[in-house]
């Protein structure tokens, strides 16, 4: 790591408060975590690899850590994850990429959960754990992640996270786990826009939209402002068309349903996907926005939600095999999560590597340069 970049880290991290005993400090907090930060993203997916991945770059590490007592076991790998308190932890990593403080008015914030497969700890009775992530998708940026309660769900966990996000002229959105008036009021009192998923969880209002938009496709929208935008996209045996339908709120819909805050338009979107000779499949979606009745806006927003399957949770599946890690110990698997995401973010935003995060990874761990280049890519 550069002298700037390794002083630029250092300054993020020198609040964290080290939750180990003072006497049985053998290495140093921050090695710990720079140690752990290139191990991830070099490949190494769990604290005895992190171990493995130090013990091969000694020397090299060694121009930037001070490594007293050299590479820490993985089980005091481990064991400091497990301690340190997450929301602090976060709030570090969060400060050294600048993504909140990058943040420009326009962009789409996704917001989505995740749940780790095999994180549970059957005996200490914990389910796998759920976590809800803040991705910028057209930036590739983690901007935070929250813990949901064992004992909850989405719906407690997502204003948690919007707390500590800076919202302002962004548009977020959520499925429809999070299509729930606090948090749309939530949204729109921080100053941002909201693109919101809405269901049959939703029942009287899901049924006054659909036939509102059923009504329109009948008579072609006839005294109705209406806008429409349709795409169709092909490539490897696939085409999938999408039809976006936008009407500002009429008047008798807000008098229904008044409690949502900023409420502007709802939307409609049709698609269809064939692959191959296989048949068609076709499916129907709505949505509540306090954006204008602006269809391209809105296809834009509803297209930049899946940025968070497509670029971060299918990353963490295939180039990080989260579904497969055993990480269970008391705060690890959270703050490894957290950890593979921002590697996520930062490998995705470095630009000389035509390849994919697990090929980058890769070259992280061949190439030391390289690896100085991704740690490079973060915004300042």
């Amino acid at each position: 790591m550069s002298q700037p970049a390794a002083v630029s880290l250092w300054e993020h991290f020198t609040d964290l408060a080290d939750p180990r005993l003072e006497r049985s400090r053998l290495h140093n907090l921050f090695d710990i975590i720079a140690l752990t930060i290139c191990a991830v993203l070099s490949g190494a997916d769990n604290w005895a690899e992190v171990e493995r991945y130090g013990r091969r770059k000694h020397a090299w590490l060694k121009t930037f850590l001070a490594l007293p007592n050299g590479i820490p076991s993985h089980d005091t790998i481990g064991r400091v994850f497990a301690l340190l308190d997450p929301a602090a932890f976060q709030r570090c990593f969060l400060g050294w990429v600048g993504a909140v403080a990058e943040a420009s008015d326009g962009r789409i914030v996704a917001i989505d959960g995740k749940t780790l497969r095999h994180s549970f700890d059957t005996t200490a009775g914990r389910g796998a754990l759920h976590l809800v992530s803040a991705w910028a998708t057209e930036n590739h940026l983690l901007l935070g992640q929250q813990a949901v309660d064992g004992k909850s769900n989405e719906i407690t966990a997502i204003p948690e996270l919007l707390r500590i996000l800076d919202v302002t002229g962004a548009i977020v959105t959520i499925d429809a786990m999070g299509c729930q008036k606090e948090i749309a009021t939530q949204i729109h009192q921080a100053g941002g826009d909201y693109v919101l998923a809405l269901k049959e969880n939703h029942e009287k209002l899901y049924a006054d939209v659909s036939q509102l938009f059923l009504d329109g496709l009948e008579e072609d929208f006839e005294g109705m402002e209406h806008r429409s935008y349709h795409t169709r996209d092909t490539g490897h045996g696939r085409i999938e068309e999408r039809h976006y339908h936008i009407v500002p709120v009429p008047d008798e819909l807000r008098a229904k349903h008044p409690d949502w805050d900023g409420l502007r338009s709802v939307g409609m979107v049709f698609s269809e996907r064939q692959v191959g000779a296989a048949e068609a499949t076709s499916e129907t979606r709505f949505f509540l926005s306090s954006l204008p009745p602006k269809v391209k806006q809105f296809a834009r927003a509803v297209r930049g939600h899946w940025g968070i399957e497509n670029g971060l949770h299918w990353v963490l599946d295939v180039s990080f095999r989260e579904d497969d890690s055993r990480l269970r110990k008391e705060h690890g698997p959270e703050n490894f999560a957290l950890l593979r995401r921002l590697a996520a973010s930062l490998l995705k935003n470095e630009p000389t590597a035509k390849s994919g995060v697990g090929s980058k990874r890769k070259e992280a761990g061949w190439d030391n340069d390289y690896l100085l280049q991704v740690l490079a890519a973060i915004p300042q």
